[in-house]
């Protein structure tokens, strides 16, 4: 059995979708974790076995855990969190001693680049990601984190400013190219280890797109796919403060993304090398043209 955390997010929802397709003859069986079942899609409810609660609560999770093989990790953003070990460890703490209580065999889990490089010590939220990460496999269940860099579909935070505007805005150096990666692909990734169990003790999944593209390149993309200008605008950390700070999040939250950010634009996703494995498959025009542009329109 293959339980699944967040099966309602951008990657869980995806994930759910790419198991309930392969498993469709026979196969695994699969358990979500939800705290609203309701807004499971109803052909899926009818397939798999349904927890309510949150994942970070022991007692739902020792329910959630019976009987599994194996598991996909993802914590849940939580924008008024008290800290940022809080956030990540903390929320995972009852699901790492049952692992060991239940014997799950294996767990894949959403983490990101930057271990190993001189910044991932002050990278905010990637830090405390990847101190879960090491919290997790001091279990002794196999674990591969799934190691990604930013998302491409953030980008759909910014889909009334690109609409309305022709802007989007980040903290990077607009000619910085980094690493990119659809959630898409992502749920793939986490889709193919939690089918093929065969791998076994403690590493990272590289997930880094098919290119390193800048936000001037992203402009340049999204103008051509969209049919009108559409510029880039860079933020100061000053700013991007003032902004999640309006939107609610508490103090140490928003530091740790403004950690984050830094951490990026001073190399913290350069560190792995990208390969035949690491490259996911999808553009990021083709996303454009899948996800962002119908978006725009409606």
């Amino acid at each position: 059995m293959i339980v699944i955390t967040t099966p309602t997010g951008q990657i869980g929802g995806r994930l759910l979708k790419i198991l309930l397709d392969e498993t469709r003859i026979g196969g695994e069986e699969l358990r979500v974790i939800v705290r609203d079942p309701g807004k499971l899609p109803d052909a899926a409810r009818a397939r798999i076995d349904v927890i309510t609660g949150s994942h970070g609560d022991a007692e739902v999770i020792d329910r959630a855990f019976a009987g599994a093989d194996a598991v996909f990790w993802v914590v849940p953003s939580n924008p008024r969190g008290l800290s940022l070990d809080a956030m990540y460890s903390g929320f995972t703490r009852a699901a790492a001693k049952a692992f060991t209580t239940h014997g799950v065999g294996h767990v894949v889990g959403v983490s990101a680049l930057g271990r190993g490089t001189p910044v991932a010590g002050h990278a905010g939220h990637v830090t405390a990601s990847l101190a879960m990460d090491d919290l997790i496999a001091s279990t002794g269940v196999a674990y591969r984190a799934l190691a990604n860099p930013t998302f491409i579909d953030n980008l759909l935070w910014q889909t009334a400013s690109i609409r309305d505007q022709g802007m989007f805005t980040g903290t990077v150096a607009a000619d910085r190219k980094t690493p990119m990666a659809a959630t898409r692909d992502i749920a793939a990734a986490a889709a193919g280890l939690l089918l093929d169990r065969s791998w076994t003790g403690t590493d990272e999944v590289p997930v880094l797109g098919p290119e390193d593209l800048s936000p001037n390149d992203l402009a340049h993309i999204m103008s051509e796919v969209l049919g009108r200008p559409i510029r880039y605008q860079r933020q100061t950390l000053d700013e991007l403060r003032t902004v999640l700070a309006g939107q609610g999040m508490g103090d140490t939250l928003v530091q740790g993304y403004l950690d984050m950010m830094e951490a990026k634009d001073n190399g913290l996703d350069d560190g792995v090398r990208r390969t035949p494995r690491a490259a996911s498959p999808t553009t990021f025009r083709e996303w454009c043209e899948r996800v962002l542009k119908p978006a725009v329109q409606a």
